[in-house]
């Protein structure tokens, strides 16, 4: 019934199956990661085209050429609001003093950057040390993480919206 011959058919077919799919996870990763950090770049995906039209490069001069005030959008803030929009946090931060994949943010707003002593931060976070997260640091990481510390472990490629910065500060803020 089971002789050498179809032992070894049976373990080759596997381990060729298993070849294949290794081979194709390989090629597929090498297609489509959004990783460039392998590839000598700064681990920010590279933006493959824009599409500029008339109507939308005057807006997007405007709005990158004015100053956003802080306290402004702080003093509107909506703590209700942030809560849903730190919704996109939590799978790394928690506001129960436990740390996860990211540091607990319970206190955060007006602490010292790299102070809980028991998460290991990226070196560009430590070189933040002696700076507070104040609302205005908070609203600046927020908007870019990478762009604030270079090579942080944050992977979170940064809230777009003033408004919704200024309500997840606010909630932190809350919440402390």
């Amino acid at each position: 019934m089971f002789d050498t011959m179809t032992v070894t058919k049976a373990v080759g077919g596997v381990c060729g199956a298993l070849l294949i799919y290794l081979l194709a996870d390989w090629a597929a990763t090498a297609v489509y990661s959004m990783d460039t950090s392998s590839h000598g770049g700064d681990g920010a995906p590279e933006q493959a085209y824009v599409i500029a039209t008339d109507s939308d490069a005057p807006a997007a001069e405007a709005e990158a050429a004015a100053p956003v005030d802080v306290a402004a959008l702080m003093a509107a803030a909506d703590p209700a609001a942030g809560e849903k929009v730190f919704g996109k946090c939590k799978a790394c931060h928690k506001l129960d003093g436990k740390n996860g994949t990211g540091p607990h943010l319970d206190g955060v707003v007006d602490r010292p950057i790299a102070s809980i002593a028991d998460f290991k931060y990226s070196t560009s976070m430590e070189e933040h040390k002696g700076t507070n997260w104040t609302p205005e640091v908070l609203f600046q990481f927020l908007e870019s993480p990478k762009g604030f510390a270079s090579n942080t472990k944050m992977s979170f490629a940064g809230l777009p919206k003033p408004e919704d910065r200024a309500n997840v500060i606010a909630y932190l803020a809350a919440s402390n």
